[in-house]
């Protein structure tokens, strides 16, 4: 089939769906023809799938032979008879890679599509740790056309000898939702074996697909390190995001501080009910937990309208409540990040964000699970839990009219990662060193890594490095007499092969009734604390344990009463500095938006007790109360790089003068609480927060061997220090990884203090806990303005969240939520009229 008929087929195939192909979508045809690698970005449901997918379509349709042409259009004239006839022999030419289980289910179902009715015989097939044993063993061996996977399964089938000869007549890569893997360890493994796939395939395309970007250039540099002139297309413009902001009538008490807006029930579920079928976005499980709970007691319709969506329940669980959403059956679904991604969910009216959004770009993300059609606009409710939520909903709207989106960064030099991938080549047949520094020098990810860092690999995969070499169960690899290294160990191979990956978390145990399904899986800390016929919320049913069993806990649903809600670590995200920007920016600003009229209230009486901060000046706040002195700074960083700002001012102050600062962080500030009172000028405020000194200060000001002890846990289940439990045998305890893994950091420290999995955890502490990079850029930031000091006889706005966050710390009889209240209440009466 020439060029041009198999064209005319492809549009043919779009006009009989009312689609006309856009000129993106052609774009992309034409650079696949052409035989380039490049990326795309373009906003979700911009119809990006067939912008991708139609090239290889193309190639496919161009490729027949003339007796394949006629039972081409036979196919596609009656697909049935197609199929009864099949005579194709698949063989993998696309491979398609997905960071979700969820997404890949979907994202099989949209390739399939137009494939009988372009008469193209083709098998579109799953690898995922969720597919079937018959896809499993299809994928691996290539018995497909089209293979659909995640980064962590296509480590594990390279890890074959055999997978290269399978892949002979692989055409194309797609990396989905590329923006997802940039900046995490499983871009860093997938950046590994992309190349491994180039070199042993030259004529390889790899394409990325990503949502639009602060840094594009960088993520197609990470994408195609050795192709910097690679096509950058852009497609459909980005959909208009409607903003709206579900704001309390202006005489309504509304809270000054956290809460998870439970106060906003009824008008939420008005809302709800405006449409037909809508999500509601939490930031963390145990909220989603939570705020389906409280929607079930007030649900007018039957419950099975109402559901629950996060990364804890069952995958049986979720597919349920997706397939749901795609047939319109679901009026409203509580979800968290596990529906951030592009699931299709068309018959989806209306998204809306419980909690301020964090960031830009995952807004806009969220905005667009609503109308996913294309041409639509996305829009989005925002739902505040308390007042100064509100301004950032202010700022988002600011920054969605100037085009403001944060960058992701990506991760360089993650040895446990590039240890994985050794082992994963010894297995997959073997490697010279020298062969595979190269290639692996060729990546964005380890370009910079040096002749030390690689033999330190080299020795740990050998021997687990000096301290451990007389330990066989470190001893995975072996160095033949030709010089080639390679695993002989069949216990290695299935250990390593049990482990590839480099997702970790907490230890969880799995929920299950006593008779019947699972649920999910809660952390082990969680379910450690409860007694058989203790009662806990979860998967949206009010449970009772009746047992804990080899990390399985075995529920009953409970007939009455109530129950705790779990908590899963991790679950606090950091306001982005580009909102935290503009938030401080539209504070300072004249009340122009929704948002900032229904504030402008609350920033009076602010203004009024002290002042409002600007981007041009950093206000500064100390204020005298009963139990002593609270020094309170207002940068706009966001919490983490904020609780860095405290432990360095505190370390700081108690070098001029003995004494105990205690503190706490929020999103938009941090506040000190000396042990004695401080005397607080501007120039000792300038000292303290002076970037000069940064390292030294925070290796003493944080306690930076503990923390890296905790990174090490994850650092060494990555690079297979940690062997993991067999099939069959009881999975490890938290308790029991925690002690496997700080015995092991005890013992490197004291007898292999060069050990590259040390440097790599303190490392690790110092980019990714502590963000050191935005740190000191705020710091600057603080240095270039004017100092606002204002000495406040009360606390305001401002503080008093502050003040609230440092009570979770202290030691009392009452629990938090009744003293801030208590507090939030008598300010309320002096202030406000």
């Amino acid at each position: 089939m020439t060029r041009r008929e198999a064209m005319a087929r492809l549009r043919a195939w779009f006009t009989q769906r009312g689609w006309s192909p856009l000129p993106f979508q052609q774009a992309m045809w034409r650079h696949y023809l052409a035989g380039r690698s490049g990326l795309l970005h373009t906003p979700t449901g911009s119809g990006k799938t067939l912008a991708m997918f139609g090239g290889p379509l193309l190639q496919g349709l161009m490729s027949l032979a003339p007796n394949d042409r006629e039972r081409a259009a036979e196919r596609a004239a009656e697909p049935s008879a197609g199929a009864r006839a099949r005579k194709h022999v698949p063989t993998l030419r696309v491979l398609w890679i997905t960071p979700l289980r969820a997404l890949a289910a979907d994202t099989a179902r949209a390739l399939r599509e137009p494939l009988a009715e372009l008469g193209l015989d083709w098998q579109v097939g799953l690898r995922t740790g969720d597919a079937s044993a018959r896809d499993k063993r299809l994928a691996r061996e290539g018995r497909v056309d089209v293979l659909v996977t995640t980064p962590e399964s296509l480590a594990l089938l390279l890890s074959y000898p055999d997978t290269m000869a399978r892949l002979r007549d692989l055409r194309c890569v797609v990396v989905d939702e590329w923006h997802e893997l940039l900046g995490n360890k499983r871009g860093v493994l997938l950046q590994l074996n992309l190349q491994r796939l180039r070199d042993a395939l030259p004529a390889l395309q790899v394409w990325g697909l990503s949502a639009t970007l602060g840094n594009l250039q960088q993520a197609r540099q990470v994408l195609l390190p050795d192709q910097p002139d690679a096509p950058l297309v852009g497609g459909a413009r980005p959909r208009p995001v409607q903003l709206e902001t579900l704001l309390p009538p202006q005489h309504e008490r509304f809270p000054w501080a956290g809460h998870l807006g439970l106060g906003q029930l009824q008008r939420v579920q008005q809302k709800l009910f405006g449409v037909r079928s809508s999500l509601l976005f939490t930031h963390t499980r145990a909220q989603a937990e939570l705020w389906h709970q409280a929607l079930a007691a007030v649900w007018p319709e039957p419950l099975d309208t109402l559901a629950l969506h996060h990364g804890s329940l069952d995958p049986e669980l979720r597919r349920a409540v997706e397939q749901g959403l795609r047939e319109g059956r679901l009026r409203c679904v509580v979800a968290t990040s596990s529906l951030d991604l592009g699931v299709d969910f068309p018959a989806v009216d209306q998204v809306l964000q419980l909690g301020s959004p964090k960031g830009i770009a995952r807004l806009v993300q969220r905005a667009g699970r609503a109308r996913h059609r294309p041409g639509e606009s996305g829009h989005i409710v925002c739902v505040p839990t308390h007042a100064l939520e509100v301004a950032e909903y202010a700022a988002a709207r600011r920054a969605l009219a100037h085009g403001v989106i944060e960058a992701r960064r990506p991760l360089q030099l993650s040895l446990d990662v590039l240890a994985q991938h050794c082992v994963s080549c010894a297995l997959g047949g073997g490697f010279r060193a020298e062969a595979l520094l190269a290639q692996v020098r060729r990546t964005h990810a380890f370009a910079a890594l040096d002749d030390a860092h690689w033999q330190g690999v080299l020795d740990f995969i050998v021997q687990g490095g000096q301290a451990l070499a007389q330990y066989p169960d470190f001893h995975k690899v072996v160095l033949d007499e030709d010089g080639v290294y390679r695993v002989h160990d069949r216990r290695v191979a299935l250990r390593h092969r049990l482990s590839i990956g480099t997702i970790s978390s907490d230890s969880n145990v799995q929920v299950q009734f006593l008779r019947g399904g699972r649920l999910g899986a809660v952390e082990e800390q969680f379910v450690s604390r409860l007694r058989p016929g203790d009662r806990f919320q979860f998967a949206g049913r009010l449970l009772e344990l009746v047992r804990l069993e080899q990390l399985t806990a075995y529920v009953r649903v409970a007939r009455a009463g109530e129950g705790v809600v779990p908590r899963w670590q991790g679950g606090r995200l950091p306001l982005s500095e580009a909102l935290g920007e503009a938030t401080e920016a539209v504070i300072a600003a004249a009340p122009q938006s929704p948002e900032m009229r229904w504030l402008s209230p609350l920033l009076q009486l602010q203004a009024r007790l002290s002042a409002l901060p600007s981007p041009q000046r950093l206000l500064v706040e100390v204020v005298r109360r009963r139990e002593g002195q609270f020094v309170f700074v207002y940068p706009f960083a966001g919490r983490q790089v904020h609780e860095g700002m405290a432990a360095l001012m505190a370390l700081r102050w108690t070098r001029q003068q003995a004494n105990t600062v205690g503190y706490a962080a929020t999103d938009h500030g941090f506040v000190l609480a000396p042990a004695l009172p401080v005397a607080v000028d501007e120039s000792m405020l300038r000292t303290a927060l002076h970037p000069d000194g940064l390292l030294e200060d925070l290796h003493t000001s944080v306690n930076l061997g503990e923390l890296a002890r905790r990174q090490f846990r994850d650092i060494a289940r990555v690079s297979g220090l940690l062997i993991p439990a067999l099939p069959g045998r009881t999975p490890r305890s938290l308790r029991q990884l925690q002690a496997s893994a700080g015995l092991l950091y005890d013992v490197l420290r004291e007898h292999d203090p060069g050990h590259i999995l040390l440097g790599l955890a303190e490392r690790e502490v110092l980019t990714a806990q502590l963000d050191v990079a935005s740190l000191a850029h705020a710091l600057q930031r603080c240095q270039a303005r004017s100092l606002d000091l204002h000495h406040p006889t009360t606390l305001g706005p401002l503080s008093f969240p502050l003040w609230a966050e440092r009570l979770r710390g202290q030691v009392s009889n009452e629990d938090w939520k009744t003293r801030v209240r208590r507090a939030a209440e008598q300010l309320e009466k002096r202030h406000v009229r």
